[in-house]
Order: C-alpha cells, then structure tokens, then sequence
C-alpha cells in the first residue's frame, strides 16, 4: 500500500520521541494524521508541526491536516472515542500505529505496590493498549472495505531477554507474538506487521543502561526507524512480519526462514521444501496489463487486445501473485485462440470468451496468500497456465514450479523442454542406440528432443526449414539434417492450423511391423514437471545441454502478436522469448 496525499493515519504514542517522529514522516508524505497522547503539551505540540509539515508540502485543505487527541490509552473508551473522532473527520483510517509505550523504572520483584502505577501499568500500555487499538483499527478498516496497514511497535526486548526489565520485556514480547499470529487479517485486505528497534535516543531510550546501548553498538538513527517502518506499511508482502532494526545488522526478518521451520507445527500436502530463492522485492501495481482473447481466430492479432486491469487484493489463501519477466512463444497460440483446445462445436467454444492468453512463463514471487508455506515472496519460479501473456497473473500455489534463476532459457525449458524430455521418455519410451526422427527440429522443442536423444546414444536425423536452422541441427550434433526447403517433406500443418486427417492403410503398416504410434499431451504429466526441469537445468547448467533462443528481441506485452507471427513465418531459430519487463530483467542479470 503506497501512502499517498489524502490518506490517514492514528498514532498512539505520538507526543514524543519515535511516536512524533512518525507523525512528521506521514506529513511528509501528505498523510492527514490523528496525534493520541497522554500529555497535552507533547501532543498540541506535534500536531501543530505536523500541520505545518503538510501544508508545506502539500498546501491548505478543507480540513485540519492534523488534530490532537488527550488520551490514556488503557482507558478503552477515550480510545475509542480517539478513533471515533479521527473516522468522523477523515472519513476512514488507513494506517493505525501503536506506538504508546512505558517503561517501569523498578523491578517486579522488588514492587511491593499493587502494580496500579508501576509493572501493571506497564502491562496495559504496552501489551493491553496495542491489543485493543489494533482491534478497533481492523474493526474500522474492515467495515470500509478497503486495504489498510497497522503497524505495532514491539521492541528489541522483545526478542531476547532484558533481565533488568522483565515486564517491558515480556509485554514487548507479547506484542510480537500478537501481531505476528495476525497474519491471516491479509484476507481482508488488512496487514498488521510489528517493528523491533533497539534503543533510539529519546525520553525513553534514556532511560536504558547506558552500558548496554553501548554495548549494542550504540543508538540507533531515528531515520533507520522511520524507513523499516514505512517499509512494513508499504510492502504488500509484508503481514504478521517481524522486523529488527539494530545497530549490528541493520535491518533483519525476524524468524529467519530456518529457525521458523524448527518450530512450525503444520505440514503442506506439497513435497516441496520452502524456498532460498531472493530476489529484489516487488511493488505490487493497482493496474497491469494483459492479452486477453476476445474472439476466436487463428489470426493471433485479430484475436486478441491488450486489457488494462486492476489487480485484485487481498489474495485468495492459496493463490500466489507473480510478476511475469519472459513468457514464451509457442505454435499452438493459435490453435488456443481458434478454441481447439476446448470441447464442442464453436458455439459452445465461444462462451468461454473473453480468456487469457499465454501458456508459459518465468517471473518472481510478488506476494503470496495466508495458506502458502513452501514458496515465499522473492521466489524464482515458472508457471505454465492460461495468462502468461501479462505484466502480473495470479495462480495457484501448488501450480509454480521452483527455478534458480528466471532467465529465458528457463522459460525454453518449459513447454517445449518439458514435452521433448517426457514424451522422449513416456510417449517415446526411448532407450540407446535407436534412430530418432525429430522434426521441426530447429524450433523451441525440436532443439531440446535432437540433444536428449543424442545423449542418450541415439542416431537422430532432424528436418528443419532454412540454411541458418540446418546449420544449427549440424551444431548441436545431429546426425542427418533434412532442409525441406531443399528436399521434399510433406507438410503437416496448413493455413488453418492442427487438423486431423486420415491416414488410410496406416494401420495395417503399423501392425505389420509392430510398430506403436503414441500420442502425448503434456498436461497430463505434471507431476513430473519438477523433476524433469530440475535434469533440463542441470543439463544446461553443466554444459550438456544447449539453449537456443531467436535472436530477435520482443519487449512488452504490446509485442507479443508480432513474436507469435514471427513463430509462424517461419523465419525463426531457436525459442521464441518476449520481455515482460526488460528493466527488470536487467536488474536480475546483474545479481
């Protein structure tokens, strides 16, 4: 969620110290902001410099850019009401921070008081308080049905014990464990993350033993705080997220995604383990584009049209949203966008418009649902389901195949390396020391099937259309190149498309060789994508295993009609790739 100007915020705690740092970052921003505090003085202060900040930046407006409430916020009604007020003047809240805190100068042990304005205190105002407003906050966000963001301020004694203040630590502790367990609130729309910093020098920070600020390296720069938190307000990844913020390492997640995994108690029905893969985060937009089908034809460009959409939050628990970076071209788009590929007469084919094009692609993890466990946002993966013609698509979890990298030759080993090296293995049930006939061999899939039949000990005679391709066949270590253009093949595909035709007589020279034709379709093998593309990768990754991609360059999703026609003209070599995103793509090449 991007804080933008006309936005509001609530923040407890806002009269001193991180709190009013806070407060001005928002107006900066352009936020309207609710100041809540127990002192007056700190509170009427702050709203004024934040009033002054807005108008600054971001000029008058019709209603007061920043009010202040007096509040304690162990007094659920006055808490209530603070926010009552701030939905009655702003129309809404879209960010809530608590922020209030207390620190209990004496030790429980030692307290022979009834803890009313000591440890008991303490309790309420750092545990009791966040508890309550982060309910009010989602009951509001929730009841105007729009996204929001509720960060909670949790601490470093929260993450490991403070033997010098047991109850600071423990009601800090307990605000990590609250918040973090809220995860599921992202359904909603609603993302409540919580911030651990160390000590900053404020009022409170003061209050430290000096000896052991020193010893974590010293204060922290209030403007590390402010940046880690606009972070977990503006990362839509980012729900029921820990972030620790020290001296000594900076700016950390908190479990690590290994020391989560010794205590998580549920399983995932995947076989898949949870991911390393990182890559640079991903702002999720409001609108992206895609291809979308809107009437049947062979003709590719006829069919199809570029929609403009709006992305749809929160996601659905067991969707993953990918940021599309290559998507490959394949021959049969066209026989997709005809409708061959669904049952009954065109008729009924057509009530199936508008759909999405696309069948396979290669992209980053932008975000992910409550219930998916075994692929994390900044995942490398590929996909092949319908949509893949797009800027960003949403799939099913269980449906993203794990890669190291999302490179186009990853996105080559997809539908065309997947259906050479299954159907060479299922369909073909190829061992060693056969002959192989592979044609259109030259194209996406016939390159990976010339090269797996020869390292499998095969002699492989290829046919291919056109000098360049022969020449590629010869590279890649066929054995008999056939260039129709020069010798007689009798072609399979018309002007239309795939058609069945009749063959008559075919089964008797089949039956009188006991010969087999087998068909394959590659859909039907999917539990044996993983594997396979884990050996295609290693293959190529070792130097076994070429991949040829065209050389022309197709960039962004206006392009992909003209990469269609230029698969189907003939004039291609190698897999055809467009680049959803080519600054992207640059980033990745330079990790």
């Amino acid at each position: 969620m991007k804080l933008e100007p006309g936005m509001s915020a609530l923040v407890t705690g806002g009269g001193s110290g991180i709190g009013k740092a806070l407060c001005i970052a928002l107006a900066h921003k352009g936020l309207f902001v609710t100041v809540v505090d127990f002192s007056e003085e700190h509170g009427e202060q702050v709203a004024s410099l934040v009033q002054k900040r807005r108008n600054q930046f971001h000029g008058d407006s019709k209603v007061p850019s920043a009010i202040f409430v007096k509040c304690d916020v162990t007094d659920a009604d006055a808490l209530a009401a603070a926010f009552g007020k701030h939905v009655h003047l702003y129309g809404g809240l879209d960010v809530c921070i608590n922020c209030a805190g207390f620190v209990n100068k004496s030790l429980v042990y030692d307290d022979t008081s009834n803890g009313t304005k000591t440890w008991r205190r303490a309790v309420n105002v750092n545990l009791v308080a966040v508890i309550d407003g982060t309910r009010i906050a989602t009951q509001i966000m929730r009841s105007q049905k729009k996204p929001g963001a509720i960060l909670n301020f949790g601490s470093v004694a929260g993450l490991y014990p403070m033997h010098y203040e047991p109850i600071y630590s423990g009601t800090k502790g307990g605000v990590i464990m609250f918040t973090r367990s809220l995860a599921p609130l992202k359904r909603h729309g609603i993302r409540v993350n919580v911030i651990c910093p160390e000590f900053v020098q404020t009022n409170m920070g003061e209050q430290v033993n000096r000896i052991l600020v020193d010893a974590l390296g010293g204060f922290l720069k209030m403007e590390d705080v402010i940046n880690g938190a606009f972070e977990l307000i503006e990362d839509e990844s980012k729900a029921g997220a820990c972030l620790w913020i020290s001296k000594r390492r900076g700016m950390v997640y908190w479990p690590t995604s290994e020391e989560e995994k010794k205590y998580l108690v549920y399983a995932t029905k995947s076989k898949m383990t949870v991911t390393k893969n990182r890559f640079p985060s991903i702002q999720t937009p409001e609108f992206f584009e895609k291809i979308t089908v809107h009437m049947l034809s062979h003709n590719f460009r006829n069919a199809t049209r570029i929609d403009r959409v709006r992305l749809r939050l929160p996601m659905e628990p067991h969707s993953a949203l990918v940021k599309i970076i290559y998507a490959g071209v394949n021959a049969s788009d066209v026989n997709f966008t005809s409708g061959r590929y669904f049952s009954g007469n065109a008729k009924e084919a057509s009530a199936h418009l508008p759909f999405d094009a696309g069948f396979e692609a290669v992209g980053i993890v932008a975000s992910v649902g409550d219930s998916v466990r075994h692929i994390k946002v900044g995942t490398a993966v590929a996909l092949m389901t319908f949509g893949s013609y797009a800027e960003f698509t949403v799939v099913p979890a269980k449906h993203l195949l794990l890669v190291p990298r999302p490179d186009p030759e990853v996105v080559a080993m997809l539908t065309s390396g997947l259906t050479a090296s299954i159907s060479l293995e299922k369909s073909g049930q190829m061992t060693s020391g056969q002959v192989v006939l592979v044609t259109a061999a030259a194209g996406g899939t016939g390159q990976f099937a010339v090269q797996l039949a020869k390292l499998a000990g095969n002699k492989v005679i290829a046919t291919c259309g056109g000098g360049n391709k022969a020449a590629l066949l010869a590279s890649l270590g066929v054995d008999r190149v056939i260039n129709y253009q020069h010798e007689k093949i009798k072609d399979y595909q018309g002007k239309d498309g795939w058609m069945p035709r009749n063959y008559y007589g075919l089964c008797e020279k089949i039956l009188g060789k006991s010969q087999t034709v087998a068909g394959f379709f590659l859909i039907q093998y999917a539990d044996l994508w993983q594997k396979h593309l884990d050996k295609l990768f290693d293959l190529h990754a070792s130097g076994k295993l070429k991949v040829s991609l065209d050389p022309k360059k197709f960039v962004g999703v206006a392009s992909v009609a003209d990469a269609v026609e230029h698969l189907h003209s003939g004039r291609s070599v190698g897999k055809v790739v467009v680049c959803m995103d080519p600054a992207y793509s640059q980033t990745l090449a330079k990790l």
